[in-house]
């Protein structure tokens, strides 16, 4: 059995199909029965998932209690050693205090929003028109052009003055830590303490504008979420400034739940003992969402436009499977599940553990910073063999994938956005997710992802072939 955070058994799927069935329960006590009765919860998940949104759209309410159902079944199962995972992250630290590294780069912050976009850099009005294409061609949502608009003219917010980005998985592609420093941020990196994790976060410090604080324990830098968590509360606890914990952490399989949940820890416990911090995440496109009109209405024509003549043998041949509508014709409000099962269940709960906290968070009145990213190129996605082929062939289906760096600047761009913006939150969890959403195309397709998922990835690999 693992050590450190961990399940209460080796069985992750027994936690997870608990967990999901509480979540439910007081919401929709038919669909908890329907987890619980669940016998291949490797393929029977996407359902139970795809109903945990559902079931939280008949009131802004209900989507709060599933989170919160959720999130408490969550820490009732999980333990760190033998405590309680709550307990454990209030202990009092094992190891003597930690100590601190701080690195200050030798650039001069950049004063200009800069993002780096096959082969250019794109700022001012070739911004503008990259933006207002994305919009046009369904990419991403009309709100998130508005808000890279709105920081684009402020660059002022850049450098988030003072504020402290704690960013959990500092060496994760996808996190924010390059612009971040950049911009000249006050930043505090936490990862591994493995040599080559760590010599890579100090490289970008030296060539970045910001200031950036290392966790030492002992005589090693860095630190290990999973066996360190009350001593790196503890350390986080004591900086000064704002704290804004950004959770980017990302491993594979079972162990990416048990890391999620030792961040989830630090961001209860910050929240307790320091009520002014902000909490922050990336979303993945590939998960189940409420969409708004203006995406369903995109969709429903693209799938309207699309060649029946081409479509019809597919389906046949496919038992009606391969090519579904996206949504009906009619919905005012969609629910495009993008969960792809190559994936897993653990990747879905790891994920989802996110959005919760998330939408609690907000509810409860704290910053939270939580934007859909768009499927990215990066290389935990292209070792799977089937995504990657996906991948080069979702541009087919009106699926735009973006390249890890220009990801990277505009979900930085969306954080710098949330802190600083004076936009009022929706009350509604599921608007507040669709905001400034960058889905690359997965709302808007004319059909449904995982019933075209198998035909990109033939078309991809026949593409890289040729």
């Amino acid at each position: 059995m693992a050590s450190g955070v961990r399940f209460p058994t080796d069985s992750s799927t027994a936690t997870a199909r608990h967990v999901v069935a509480d979540a439910l329960r007081k919401v929709d006590p038919v669909g908890a029965r329907s987890v619980e009765q669940e016998t291949n919860w490797r393929r029977g998940y996407l359902t139970h998932f795809s109903r945990l949104v559902e079931a939280g759209l008949g009131a802004p309410q209900d989507a709060v209690t599933i989170a919160s159902e959720g999130l408490r079944s969550m820490n009732e199962q999980m333990l760190c050693g033998d405590l309680p995972l709550a307990e454990a992250v209030s202990a009092p630290p094992t190891e003597a205090p930690w100590s601190t590294v701080e690195i200050q780069g030798d650039a001069e912050p950049e004063t200009e929003l800069s993002i780096p976009y096959r082969g250019r850099r794109l700022t001012g009005a070739e911004l503008d028109a990259q933006l207002d294409d994305w919009v046009r061609r369904g990419v991403v949502e009309p709100t998130f052009s508005d808000a890279i608009r709105e920081v684009a003219a402020h660059p002022e917010w850049l450098r988030l003055e003072g504020d402290t980005v704690v960013v959990l998985g500092a060496g994760a592609e996808m996190g924010p830590y390059r612009s971040l420093l950049r911009w000249g941020a006050d930043v505090v990196a936490v990862d591994l303490p493995r040599a080559d994790v760590q010599q890579r976060i100090r490289s970008y410090a030296r060539e970045g504008a910001g200031r950036v604080r290392l966790p030492v324990g002992g005589k090693e830098t860095g630190a290990d979420l999973l066996h360190n968590l009350p001593e790196l509360a503890h350390w986080l606890e004591s900086l000064d400034g704002r704290l804004v914990l950004g959770t980017y952490c990302y491993a594979d399989g079972a162990t990416h739940v048990r890391v999620s949940m030792a961040a989830d820890a630090i961001a209860t416990r910050l929240l307790a003992e320091r009520p002014d911090t902000a909490l922050a995440y990336l979303a993945t496109p590939t998960d189940v969402f409420a969409v708004p009109a203006g995406a369903v209405t995109t969709s429903n024509e693209a799938y309207s436009a699309g060649r029946r003549i081409v479509r019809a043998p597919f389906r046949a041949l496919s038992g009606g499977r391969l090519l579904q509508r996206n949504y009906p014709p009619e919905a005012e409000i969609g629910l495009c599940d993008s969960l792809v099962p190559q994936q897993g269940p653990n990747y879905a709960l790891a994920k989802r553990v996110q959005r919760w906290r998330a939408a609690v968070a907000r509810a409860e009145g704290a910053t939270v910073s939580l934007n859909v990213a768009p499927a990215t190129r990066t290389a935990s996605v292209l070792k799977n063999r089937a995504l990657a082929a996906a991948y080069a062939g979702a541009h087919r289906f009106g699926v735009e994938i973006f390249e890890p760096a220009t990801s990277n600047v505009l979900m930085a761009a969306l954080l710098v956005h949330d802190l600083r913006s004076d936009r009022t939150p929706s009350d509604e969890p599921w608007r507040e997710e669709a905001f400034a959403a960058a889905h690359g195309g997965l709302w808007t397709a004319g059909y449904h992802p995982r019933s075209a998922l198998g035909l990109a990835a033939v078309l991809g690999l026949a593409g890289s072939r040729a």
